[in-house]
Order: structure tokens, then C-alpha cells, then sequence
């Protein structure tokens, strides 16, 4: 008898699973571009998730996917343009090297912090630059997820001075590897999140960028290397987005499509509070442990800032040259945001 009403409850709970999986109107499988233990997955991708079902009412299912599960970690962007999936997530930094233009949203040294940045993107309009850019491309796109201020190096080298880079092995991306290379003589490596730790570990590279202190612990990179360099001048903020075609937004019910966008800014402000909370918690972690933290010098700080604004400039301006005006401008409104914020801010308590 137990095993009659066992097996009724299972069928029971399948037929209700079933009638779940079946409710949703909407149904995207969204890959991103980092593994699914990463807090960029479980703070990002998988809240927003949450937030969409419960906005939605459980009209809209989010079906997230690490890295290397259905795509590579570097091919997200290029998998929702090819039709393999409905929706991605993915950072912009990732695409600098097709059009510079997305180094201003992935964040550059010299560039914004995450306040002023956010205050940028949903008030100053930095969000309608964000969605033209894409739907040049064809996509719709959501911001979800705004991060902290990275670690600048986790290094098996002290890093405090401009020498100390030439000739460095190191683990970067976007704006940044560009900075890297031409302005101080290092040999900048693309890879994604998943090997950089063996990369580190076996000293494939001297030193390694990836995320906020809180996001870097979990991959273990304070255990692989002596020096935690600080701070992260070469990311003051990042942004990562979830995007599809147009065409599939396009069929998403009129009703469901502010709620979903609802649920993408909601995921955003949540996640950046947990940035800030967590990160304080894996600093203190970090200060008690083996490693040496080395706060960089002012004057060192800001020739890092000035090498990543000329870049940006000089990009910026090779690209008007050659009949592309559209980092120039998005560039333009971006400083003059940047300087409004520096310029009346005094009145602001930020501790």
C-alpha cells in the first residue's frame, strides 16, 4: 500500500511539474558566459530567473546555463545571433575588439564607478545608447546585473609600479588587454573565467583580472598567488546584459514584456548590493590569509586612469575618422555625465 501512494505522489508531482512546465507562456534557454558555481551565474543569471517567475507569476521561464553547457563561454553573443539558443548573457567586453564602441559599457580604466555608473544608464540615458547599439545588431537587449570595483591582479609578482608590468603574462580583456600592451608593455591573454585558475596556477601567466573580490574567491585565485593588487583602476564598474533577437521579443506578450524589464532592473540594484556586501566580507577573508595585499600608489593610480581614458580617446577618434562617429558620441555624453557627478557631489555622504 506505502508503494501504491508513493508512486501516486510521484505521478502526482510529475503531473504537476508537468502542468508548471507547461503554464509558461514565454520560455527562453539562456547560456552565459561563465560556469554555473560562479557568483556572476548565481547572482546575475539565476536571480534573474527568480525575479522574472515571480513578477511573471510563472508566465516566463528563464533557463539558465553555464558555460561550455550548451556554448562556449566566449560564443554566447554569437549563438542567440545564430539562433542556437533564445537569449544569452554576457558582458560587452567580450565584443570591444569587434566595435570599441562596447568598451564604454563594459566599464575602462578612468571611466565611472558603479553609482555614477548606474545613475548614467537608467537616468542619463545611457540605457537608450546601450539598446541602439544592439539593435544594430538585431537584438533586444536587458541590463542585469552592475558589478563592483575588480581587484586589479591577482599576481605572483608585486605589481606598484609601471615597470613592474612590462613584460607581465596577463589574464585580461576588453579595454584593458589594449591598455596593457600599447601603453605599458605587457602581454595581455584572453581566456575565460573556467581556466583562468589553471592558467594562474601553473603560471601559465603571471597575474590574472576577473571580478570583485567576493567573485574572485570561489574561482581561488588568492591560493594560487602571493599578491592581491588593488585597486581595480582598470574596472571601476562592469555590465552584463541579457539579449535576444528582436524577432523573439517581438512575440513575447505585450503584457509580459514591461514585467520582464521590470524583473532585469530589479535584478540589477539587488545584485550590486550583494557585490558591495560581500566583497567587504572576502577583503577581511583575504587581509587574514596568506596573501599580500598592495594598494597602489595615487600617482600610480591615476597613470593607469590616463592611460585607459587616452585609449579610449584615441579609439574613439580613429573610429570617427574612418566614418564611424558612434564611440565619439556615446563617449561624449558618458564624460559629460562623469563630470556633472564629480562637479556636484560634494553634497553627497558616501561612508
Amino acid at each position: 500500500m506505502k508503494t501504491i501512494f508513493r508512486s501516486l505522489a510521484v505521478a502526482a508531482l510529475s503531473a504537476c511539474a508537468v502542468g508548471a512546465a507547461s503554464a509558461a507562456d514565454v520560455m527562453w534557454r539562456v547560456p552565459t558566459s561563465v560556469p554555473e558555481g560562479s557568483p556572476f551565474y548565481q547572482n546575475f543569471l539565476e536571480r534573474f530567473a527568480t525575479n522574472v517567475k515571480t513578477i511573471t507569476s510563472g508566465r516566463v521561464e528563464i533557463q539558465p546555463f553555464g558555460a561550455g553547457v550548451i556554448v562556449p563561454a566566449l560564443k554566447v553573443f554569437d549563438s542567440v545571433q545564430d539562433g542556437v539558443v533564445e537569449a544569452g548573457h554576457s558582458t560587452s567586453s567580450y565584443l570591444v575588439n569587434q566595435n570599441p564602441v562596447n568598451a564604454i559599457f563594459a566599464g575602462f580604466p578612468g571611466g565611472m564607478g558603479p553609482d555614477a555608473y548606474k545613475a548614467w544608464l537608467y537616468q542619463g540615458g545611457g540605457k537608450e545608447k546601450l539598446e541602439k547599439l544592439r539593435a544594430e545588431q538585431g537584438l533586444k537587449t536587458m541590463i542585469v546585473g552592475i558589478g563592483s570595483t575588480e581587484i586589479l591582479a591577482h599576481s605572483n609578482k608585486p605589481i606598484r609600479s609601471a615597470e613592474d608590468l612590462k613584460g607581465m603574462k596577463y589574464r585580461t580583456s576588453g579595454a584593458w588587454a589594449e591598455v596593457m600592451r600599447d601603453y605599458f608593455g605587457a602581454v595581455p591573454t584572453v581566456v575565460p573565467a573556467g581556466e583562468t585558475y589553471t592558467l594562474l596556477q601553473r603560471k601559465g601567466v603571471d597575474a590574472v583580472e576577473w571580478a570583485p573580490p567576493s567573485a574572485n574567491m570561489p574561482e581561488g585565485f588568492h591560493q594560487a598567488a602571493k599578491y592581491i593588487v588593488v585597486p581595480g583602476v582598470h574596472q571601476p564598474t562592469f555590465m552584463w546584459e541579457v539579449f535576444l533577437k528582436q524577432d523573439t521579443w517581438d512575440k513575447v506578450p505585450a503584457d509580459l514584456k514591461p514585467l520582464i524589464e521590470a524583473a532585469a532592473q530589479l535584478t540589477t540594484e539587488q545584485s550590486l548590493d550583494y557585490f558591495y556586501d560581500a566583497d567587504m566580507k572576502a577583503m577581511e577573508k583575504y587581509r587574514s590569509g596568506r596573501n599580500e595585499i598592495i594598494t597602489l600608489d595615487p600617482a600610480f593610480i591615476k597613470q593607469l586612469s590616463d592611460a585607459g581614458y587616452d585609449w579610449m580617446h584615441k579609439t574613439a577618434n580613429a573610429q570617427k575618422a574612418a566614418g564611424k562617429p558612434e564611440m565619439a558620441e556615446v563617449l561624449a555624453d558618458y564624460e559629460a555625465y562623469h563630470k556633472r557627478w564629480k562637479a556636484e557631489s560634494n553634497y553627497l555622504i558616501r561612508d
